[in-house]
């Protein structure tokens, strides 16, 4: 695909500042007026959430806030690390530090685990560059650089696309026992991290080896418009169970990161503009339609062709994807299309009992039903997930329309009030549809604190 020059056009003048200033010594809650009121609530809400973990699940993976214990996926103290980051930017220095010191005394990378390769990248290699680069503390970088080192075996395949699980004691990796395929969302979705640890570290192996999957994506046959299948086999390093589109579970981060990328390279990698900006076409062409009676535009999902209205909560980071790209200086038409994303992603939330969005919706093409959107049982649980604030905090800080604060607002008191554990912590639900018993799951993701109060936090600047 050729790129019309008028595709690309000059960034804005503040296209290159950083998008996450650091905040560590400003916002504090004693010592500064500059917090505003809903800043002060999501600094509150973090701190809820972080005495639930600190008093029953401290240096483990994830909080059990109901039951007041914790539960184990690595046992590499996912949420501590992944909220890393949040705790310096909101100015909680106290627990930064204690935090600094279990990575510095308790953290063990040397452990004989199988760990996922994407999810321990986004998490937690993701999580100790971003405070590296917010602090400039050398030891977040030191365990980086000894992460990244113990994740490069997954790479060890016929077809230098990666196994999905690797071993970070033993340096073996190998495929789910069930399949040799990987997801391609996750194979495509660890870029940014061992690009930014290559730059870091002035040692080109991480990136070499991300760059390498990239690179073969690009040239792969399966895509339909841009459009990439979900599944990758690392023997052949082949797409497989062709014919299935969607940007939701398992492609949904391809999307995002061959756009974060571009800009992570300077706008200079033609390869990976030409594919976001095919795939966008392809989203435009085959996924998008209105839903009845509200118009609401959505992303839906192509099935050997047949056509389904179901989206799901994943794929609200589009609508803030779509803004950043145009910050960066793609077609204003993107903007049109992220501005209606979000408008149906708010709705989600608004048009559901508990105004929480559940995890999948389906929408309504029968212009005689009242309700755009539908919502299977199996599909109405909430998992806290940062998508829509995120999109939220994007399209705030391109437009500066205040509705968008305003919508995140609405969305935070929410999570609030049906998912907040009096006791400590935060919790998924089984049922946004039920305001009077929710369902609670037991569980608070590390991506709670990790990113969905940070984008927050950020929002309401």
């Amino acid at each position: 695909m050729e790129i019309a020059p008028e595709l690309v056009t000059a960034a804005p003048p503040d296209s290159k500042k950083e998008e996450k200033p650091v905040l560590h010594e400003k916002v504090n809650t004693k010592e500064t007026a500059t917090v505003n009121k809903q800043q002060m609530a999501v600094i509150e809400a973090f701190q809820h959430a972080w005495k639930g973990y600190k008093q029953y699940a401290w240096g483990h993976d994830e909080l059990k806030p109901i039951s007041k214990t914790y539960s184990e996926w690595f046992g590499l103290g996912l949420t501590l690390i992944d909220a890393l980051d949040t705790m310096w930017i909101l100015g909680q220095k106290q627990e930064f530090e204690e935090a600094k010191k279990w990575v510095i005394d308790e953290l063990n990378l040397g452990k004989s685990v199988d760990v996922n390769l994407f999810e321990t990248t986004i998490r937690i290699l993701g999580g100790l560059l971003s405070v590296y680069n917010l602090t400039g503390d050398q030891v977040f970088l030191d365990k980086a650089s000894e992460l990244g080192d113990r994740l490069m075996p997954a790479f060890n395949t016929p077809s230098k696309i990666p196994y999905s699980d690797v071993n970070i004691g033993l340096g073996t990796a190998h495929p789910p026992r069930w399949t040799s395929d990987s997801t391609v969302a996750e194979v495509t979705s660890i870029q940014l991290e061992f690009r930014e640890l290559s730059r870091l570290t002035k040692k080109d192996k991480y990136q070499a080896a991300v760059d390498d999957v990239m690179k073969q994506i690009h040239r792969l046959e399966g895509k339909k418009d841009g459009l990439v299948p979900m599944f990758i086999n690392t023997n052949s390093g082949k797409f497989s169970h062709l014919g299935v589109y969607t940007l939701g579970a398992r492609a949904d981060s391809y999307y995002e990161y061959l756009l974060k990328q571009w800009i992570q390279g300077g706008r200079k990698e033609a390869d990976l503009l030409e594919d976001y900006l095919q795939a966008i076409e392809g989203v435009t062409k085959n996924l998008i339609r209105k839903s009845e009676p509200n118009k609401l535009t959505f992303v839906g999902e192509l099935s050997h062709n047949q056509f389904s209205p179901k989206m799901d909560h994943l794929v609200c980071f589009l609508p803030g994807t779509l803004a950043l790209g145009v910050h960066h200086g793609l077609s204003a038409n993107h903007m049109k299309l992220a501005k209606e994303l979000i408008e149906t992603c708010y709705q989600m939330y608004a048009q559901i009992e508990t105004g929480l969005s559940p995890e999948i919706v389906y929408f309504n093409l029968n212009p005689h039903n009242a309700k755009d959107v539908e919502v299977k049982p199996a599909d109405r649980h909430n998992l806290l997930r940062p998508e829509t604030v995120e999109s939220l905090f994007y399209m705030y800080r391109f437009t500066r329309d205040k509705k968008y604060q305003e919508w995140g607002w609405e969305i935070f008191q929410n999570f609030n009030k049906y998912t907040r554990v009096d006791t400590g912590g935060y919790t998924s639900i089984n049922n946004v549809q039920s305001s009077e018993n929710p369902e609670p799951r037991d569980k608070m993701e590390s991506f709670f604190l990790g990113e969905t109060l940070k984008y927050f936090f950020l929002l309401f600047f």
